[in-house]
């Protein structure tokens, strides 16, 4: 599994939803599973997953799905 699977699975499960949701395009509360609770266990999981500590301007940053890849690769995490 690459490190975009990865996170495509991190993202549904921490969000409950399913894995064809889980786009580019996936966007903060675009969708109610999303909301500023699941973001915070979404944030958990990818520190968990990734080895990372996100730092808070990450975790504020991180609007998308194409974000969290583009904040992961500051820590060195290959997409």
């Amino acid at each position: 599994m690459n490190n975009e699977q990865k996170l495509r699975q991190v993202f549904a499960e921490a969000l409950e939803i399913n894995e064809s949701q889980v786009t580019n395009d996936l966007t903060y509360n675009t969708i109610p599973e999303w909301d500023s609770i699941a973001h915070m266990a979404l944030i958990a999981e990818i520190d968990d997953q990734f080895d990372t500590m996100l730092d808070t301007d990450d975790v504020l940053d991180m609007s998308s799905f194409a974000k969290a890849k583009e904040i992961l690769a500051k820590y060195d995490v290959i997409f």
